[in-house]
């Protein structure tokens, strides 16, 4: 199998030395990452040089990937955060040069759903989550069979399947937002057929010459590029030392940015505490740190708003009223996946706890790390990702023919609303009523269903009030009116263990 294959070839080149094997890893690979870099700069020549920086880099961090590590995956990353690096450096001026070559290069024997899609198709693939972007890579860029695809992710066909499905509706949906309409089979042959080209002949043993010399001959632009590629790739992983107090030194250069404090209200509190916050309000704020004790009393909603720049990690949040697991939420998720479920385990005086507050983080970079960092100083908590084998509840369908499953032709963005005995949404699948089926059944419910189509419900059920829950009356109602059952069960789930800290 192809992909053990780049495993052995990089630990034959980590253990042994062997610039064959390293070889055999740029020839293997080359294409993807000189395509990448040609598809977001637009120019042949810059993505000759970003190619070379990228197997640079692949060579200096080969000895800290893992075992385990989906190369594949991992190159098309670097591919893109390189390319990232170089536009924003303004390199050749890349963003003109991109522009044109979309304008013409594309039109010459390209179908029309590929001219859509390949400028936008990068950040597309930013927006799905590791494992979604591992597959599409897999299945579309590198040509590999569902059962293969499986393999490489530790999963069956089925699963495999399933993934690359679910990870196609998302670019389907990111393209219709930006008003390109197609379909999912559509977006997979356009990739499929054009995302990856053959880079010039000589490419790969130049680049092979260079990068097994860990980048000593390279040109001076490129080990620029190097050198800020790795600080993106830092950030993207947030591995990036923040230093929180009265200054805080920031990676982007060696810049010391001093904490100023927003003047007090004559009542007490801060003037970032009010309700109305907007993300443009974030932008305006100098830099501040801060968990306070809730000033918007007598309220029972919480708001929260926030900025995110995975690839400059940059993370800006403003949170009021918020209960204690939402604000760890915020500080423990995952850069530029905002909307994902984070389970919490903890001791239930923490998660029963009644205090809300109100924070705000607006530090030019490392937001994340630093409100994490204020939580363990003004909480006294700390949080680590672990998985563990637990009951969950798996959603299936039960009822294929039900009216429920039908497709909506709602078009528009409904927001999704819980109240006693009645859930209402617009989903693409089943995300959304599965996060709020787990709100109800207090563990966590796993959507098993394989369905990615448009679907508007309006789930009714007798439960007069949050505190008499009716479930099984919940239950019953998925069944009448939906088609769907829950099905117990226990699975590996990644959590945030909570803990206080001694």
């Amino acid at each position: 199998m192809q992909e053990m294959d780049d495993n052995v070839l990089l630990r034959e080149y980590v253990e042994r030395g062997s610039e064959e094997a390293f070889a055999a890893l740029v020839t293997r690979h080359v294409n993807k990452v000189y395509s990448v870099a040609l598809r977001l700069t637009g120019n042949p020549h810059s993505a000759e040089e970003i190619t070379q920086a990228v197997f640079v880099i692949l060579a200096r961090k080969s000895r800290q990937l893992g075992k385990r590590v989906i190369l594949s995956g991992w190159l098309y990353q670097t591919a893109r955060l390189t390319a990232v690096t170089f536009i924003r450096g303004g390199i050749r001026r890349a963003r003109r040069e991109q522009e044109a070559y979309m304008q013409t290069a594309l039109n010459e024997n390209e179908s029309d759903a590929w001219v859509q899609i390949a400028p936008l198709l990068d950040a597309a693939m930013a927006g799905l989550n590791e494992t979604d972007r591992h597959a599409v890579v897999l299945r579309f860029f590198d040509g590999k069979s569902l059962r293969e695809v499986g393999a490489v992710l530790g999963a069956n066909e089925e699963a495999a399947k399933k993934r690359v499905s679910r990870a196609l509706e998302k670019l389907r949906a990111f393209f219709a937002k930006r008003g390109v309409s197609s379909t999912t089979a559509i977006i997979a042959g356009a990739i499929s057929g054009n995302s990856v080209q053959a880079a010039p002949a000589a490419l790969a043993k130049s680049v092979t010459a260079i990068a097994v010399a860990k980048g000593a001959t390279a040109g001076g632009s490129t080990l620029t590029l190097i050198k800020g590629a790795l600080k993106i790739m830092a950030w993207t992983k947030a591995k990036m030392a923040i230093v929180v107090g009265v200054g805080v030194i920031f990676a982007a250069g060696t810049t010391t940015v001093t904490i100023k404090e927003i003047q007090n209200y004559k009542g007490g509190g801060y003037s970032w505490q009010v309700e109305n916050a907007t993300p443009e309000m974030l932008d305006k704020l100098p830099p501040l740190i801060k968990i306070v004790p809730t000033k918007i009393p007598n309220k029972n909603t919480s708001r929260l708003v926030s900025l995110s720049v995975p690839e400059l990690n940059r993370f800006k949040a403003l949170g009021i009223r918020m209960q204690i697991q939402d604000v760890l939420r915020t500080a423990y998720q995952k850069p530029g996946h905002e909307h994902d479920l984070i389970r919490i385990v903890a001791p239930t005086r923490i998660l029963s706890s009644p205090a809300r507050y109100d924070f705000i983080v607006t530090l030019p970079s490392g937001g994340l790390e630093a409100l994490q960092h204020e939580i363990t100083k003004k909480l006294g908590l700390v949080g680590r990702n672990e998985t563990i084998v637990t009951n969950v509840l798996l959603l299936k369908v039960k009822y294929p023919d039900s009216p429920g499953l039908k497709s909506s032709t709602v078009e528009s963005e409904i927001s999704p609303r819980q109240a006693p005995g009645e859930i209402s949404f617009v989903d693409d699948g089943f995300r959304i009523l599965a996060g709020c089926l787990e709100s109800n059944f207090k563990m966590p419910v796993l959507d098993e269903t394989g369905l990615t189509n448009r679907h508007y419900y309006d789930l009714k059920w007798n439960q007069p009030n949050w505190q008499k829950q009716n479930l099984n009356g919940l239950k019953q109602a998925l069944l009448d009116q939906l088609g769907l059952e829950l099905v117990p069960g226990s699975e590996p789930i990644k959590m945030l263990v909570v803990e206080k800290v001694k």
